[in-house]
């Protein structure tokens, strides 16, 4: 019984934890969508299956307020971010530009995202074959353009 009381407190105590859920305001003119001019089936996949980790436009789910899950959410936000965070395109100079295009292509090829933990919680963010290809497309297209 102790054993079971101290695991509850211990879940109880680590609600107190903070986590920053906070999301940066977006500028619409640094946003990758708006820069590039992606179209409209583009920004939608964009948006539905990987603005949430790689943008300041996170959604947290319910479970994102309850430790050690927040934790983990959090965790990967700040790791796809680091990867590429589309709501700061603008911020990226043209080789850094190019080796995200250039890497999100493989990422897609390599079917590496959406993660698939993500996907079990989020299935609308699951990218179709065509959604790939799609996507693939159109980063090739930016990355063998003279403009990112």
């Amino acid at each position: 019984m102790k054993i079971i009381f101290c695991v509850v407190a211990v879940l109880l105590l680590i609600q107190l934890i903070p986590v920053d859920r906070t999301n940066v305001p977006v500028d619409p003119a640094a946003d990758f969508v708006k820069l590039t001019g992606a179209p409209a089936e583009v920004t939608a996949v964009l948006k539905r299956s990987c603005y949430d980790c790689h943008s300041n436009e996170t959604v947290y789910p319910q479970y994102a307020y309850i430790a050690p899950f927040s934790w983990s959410v959090k965790h990967h936000v700040n790791k796809g971010r680091k990867h590429v965070n589309f709501s700061q395109w603008a911020a990226y100079n043209k080789e850094q530009k190019q080796g995200i295009l250039e890497k999100t292509v493989h990422v897609l090829e390599d079917r590496k995202m959406p993660l698939p933990v993500y996907i079990s919680y989020h299935e609308e963010a699951a990218l179709t074959p065509a959604d790939r290809k799609m996507l693939a497309d159109y980063f090739k297209s930016l990355a063998d353009s003279k403009e990112k």
